[in-house]
């Protein structure tokens, strides 16, 4: 058994990616969807341990709050401060964080594109931003530049890329142009609320951001996936800039997660057929 904490949970598509990949390979498991309020991770994580749940996805806003109540941390979970992962390894509750491979993974494979000497610039300084600076400054990334409001927050997340990251406080054109790689891991340009299919997308770019900085050399990631297009990437697509929103990093944080739990190989196609699936209900 394994499941999700968060709050909001009900809008997440963990479940149907993860039951779908235990039904493929014929384990006998069920992923589960759970509320917890603030402040309750960790009687929640003794819940996991009294009724033998051998896994967890962590998602907002208890990251951090979780890493504090596990056993042990993985390096990476340890230099982030938070986690997206809990695995149970006999009496212990191991927390790791799957997000920077997950994205690497979805950039390398499926956009072709390797980091390695490559200028990237990364809008937002939250738990996302922070996974992603962090892959990408190990990844050997020439440069990671963190766009964030608060310029301590950025100048934390910007360090996680050792020597090349650096902090700034706005999206300029100049900024933009100089990036091989731009990315949003703010929620700006999602739907405004949790249901997905009706309610209305907040139509701004992140940062106010001049898109002219734009251009076809460009890959350009949105870690949104509703909508699939956002504002962000339907300015690049004008600039015939590459781009990808943040279904692939979902659907390959997941896998890692699976072969964490269960040891063995994800159903990659299964898993992205049920996301597929899932985002075209209505409501």
């Amino acid at each position: 058994m394994a499941g999700i904490i968060g709050d909001p949970v009900r809008h997440s598509l963990s479940p149907a990616l993860h039951n779908a990949a235990f039904a493929a390979t014929g384990l006998d498991w069920v992923y589960l969807a759970f509320r917890v309020p603030t402040g309750s991770v960790g009687a929640a994580l003794e819940g996991m341990r009294a009724l033998g749940i051998e896994g967890l996805s962590v998602t907002m806003p208890h990251k951090a709050e979780a890493a504090g109540a596990v056993d042990r941390l993985s390096t990476v979970a340890a230099r982030l401060g938070s986690l997206n992962t809990i695995v149970r390894e006999g009496g212990e509750l191991l927390g790791e964080s799957t997000d920077g491979e997950g994205f690497l993974t979805d950039v390398r494979k499926d956009e072709g594109w390797d980091p390695a000497g490559r200028q990237c610039v990364i809008l937002g300084a939250g738990g996302a931003a922070r996974a992603l600076a962090l892959a990408l400054g190990d990844a050997g990334a020439a440069q990671v530049v963190v766009v964030g409001r608060r310029r301590e927050i950025a100048e934390e997340a910007a360090a996680l890329a050792g020597p090349a990251g650096r902090a700034t406080g706005e999206a300029t054109a100049e900024v933009i142009a100089a990036a091989d790689l731009l990315v949003n891991a703010t929620p700006v340009g999602m739907r405004r609320v949790v249901n997905l299919d009706r309610s209305p997308i907040d139509a701004s770019l992140p940062f106010d951001l001049d898109p002219s900085g734009i251009g076809p050399a460009q890959l350009v990631v949105d870690l949104i996936y509703a909508p699939s297009v956002t504002p962000l990437l339907r300015a690049a697509r004008e600039r015939r800039a590459q781009t990808a929103n943040g279904l692939g990093m979902l659907i390959h944080q997941a896998a890692l997660q699976f072969r964490l739990w269960t040891g063995d190989e994800p159903p990659l196609e299964v898993m992205s057929a049920a996301a597929m699936e899932a985002l075209s209900r209505p409501g």
